[in-house]
């Protein structure tokens, strides 16, 4: 849980040798129901912290007896293996393109979505940067977009200093990177080449805390974990500059980088005990961990129809 991580300053991506200690047998009064197994997630970076948060107090509560591991390729890298019928669940922090939906069909991989929280994509600069308070939509399109001449903050604004921009940002098996493009360039997947690029969100928190003149963007949650290393960037898509807050997230005026988060479940592996058990203790508890790793919560009611799917 998120208020744990805060105590002993868990960065998300650390959460994972927490589920891998109860896993593999740690902690907890065992299973009364006889429930064992595994319920294998891939898939986004964004998405990530929820599933693994999960996956530790689903752990805890059933004392080892199942193993939750969870991977985070990315978006696109976890569809490539769960449309190949190699995990159960699909982290995505956007949802399946057509061409995926063809491979899972394929493969006979039959699969229901469920949306599971609402991000605020974050754009970060370094906090020793006293002069980036806000930037607007398109001016991040003349920054990111493929041939982009700007190479400085003054190919921004003129009165911005003329240092170069070292841009940091999801890689092209991300999700984030597809939605991030497509709302704000105004096609997805068409990005300039030229950044420090990863699909691990904190390998691009370090890189945006470590540079001085960084520009870089990821999933909130992975700002609030490091808001005392980076500093938020508003963002004005029209209506003025906003920067993500759960308030501003949650009703859509941080627009257009709110986003709905999802977990892609095979149907034939949610058929197996564990994994609907693991379902169900997602969204029974989500409106509790998804604001403690750092996202919104959906309302009430979006947890009870994915949770009548489970059975419907």
């Amino acid at each position: 849980m998120r208020t744990q991580n805060a105590a002993t300053g868990m960065a998300p991506a650390t959460i994972v040798l927490a589920v891998v200690l109860v896993a593999c047998g740690g902690g907890g009064a065992g299973d009364a129901d006889g429930l064992s197994g595994s319920v294998s997630a891939d898939g986004s970076s964004t998405v990530f912290p929820i599933t693994a948060a999960m996956a530790e107090e689903f752990g805890i509560e059933r004392g080892g007896s199942v193993r939750v591991p969870v991977g985070q390729s990315g978006t696109g890298g976890g569809f490539k293996r769960f449309c190949a019928g190699e995990t159960d669940l699909s982290n995505a922090s956007r949802p399946i393109t057509d061409s995926e939906r063809q491979l899972c069909a394929q493969n006979g991989v039959e699969f229901e979505e469920f949306r599971v929280a609402i991000d605020g994509l974050s754009v970060t600069v370094n906090p020793a940067n006293d002069f980036v308070e806000c930037l607007t939509v398109a001016e991040l399109k003349r920054i990111w977009e493929p041939g982009s001449t700007v190479t400085t903050w003054r190919d921004v604004r003129p009165e911005w200093p003329a240092q170069e921009i070292k841009l940091y940002g999801p890689g092209t098996n991300s999700g984030t990177f597809d939605y991030f493009t497509e709302v704000v360039v105004g096609e997805a997947r068409s990005s300039r080449p030229d950044y420090t690029a990863s699909e691990d969100d904190n390998m691009l928190v370090q890189g945006v805390e470590g540079d001085r003149q960084s520009l870089g963007y990821f999933g909130y949650a992975y700002y609030i974990e490091n808001e005392s290393r980076l500093k938020l960037v508003g963002v004005d898509g029209g209506s003025g500059c906003v920067k993500p807050t759960p308030q501003t997230v949650q009703d859509g005026t941080y627009a257009p980088l709110s986003r709905p988060l999802f977990v892609y479940a095979n149907r034939q592996a949610f058929a197996r005990a564990e994994v609907q058990a693991f379902l169900r203790f997602y969204f029974e508890n989500a409106a509790v961990l998804v604001p403690q790793v750092g996202y919104v919560a959906l309302p009430p009611e979006q947890y009870e129809q994915n949770l009548a799917r489970l059975t419907g």
